[in-house]
């Protein structure tokens, strides 16, 4: 049986997901976007920004977990609009990890995400 990871550190999960769940030794964290705390709306237009804010709350859900951002195994970039945004996406991302152990990733680009966001990140990391 799973179990699942709430932290009020963390943006507030919709009613319909979790934060994250644990099985075994990995946490699966649910994907992010950069909205305000209290899902009012995102913190900026601006990839980078909302970027930052996904790549900190999943900081904080990973922390809840007992695990962290270097024991990220695989993350998923899903971008609106990935001709426009990759590469600022990208100069924010790599700013998270040690460049030489950065984890295995995809990037997606989709028709639209919540609340309009420009991108959302989810992953899957070891818990140590």
């Amino acid at each position: 049986m799973p179990e699942f990871v709430y932290t009020d550190k963390a943006i507030q999960p919709m009613a319909v997901f979790s934060q994250a769940a644990i099985s075994g030794k990995l946490v699966y964290v649910s994907g992010n976007i950069g909205c305000k705390h209290d899902l009012s709306g995102l913190v900026s237009d601006d990839v980078k920004k909302q970027t930052e804010v996904a790549l900190n709350n999943i900081a904080k859900v990973l922390e809840e977990a007992g695990s962290g951002l270097k024991h990220i195994i695989k993350a998923n970039c899903y971008l609106k609009n990935m001709d426009r945004d990759f590469g600022a996406m990208n100069e924010v991302y790599i700013t998270f990890f040690d460049k030489d152990k950065m984890p295995a990733r995809t990037s997606v680009g989709v028709a639209s995400l919540p609340l309009g966001a420009s991108v959302e990140i989810e992953c899957v990391a070891e818990i140590p």
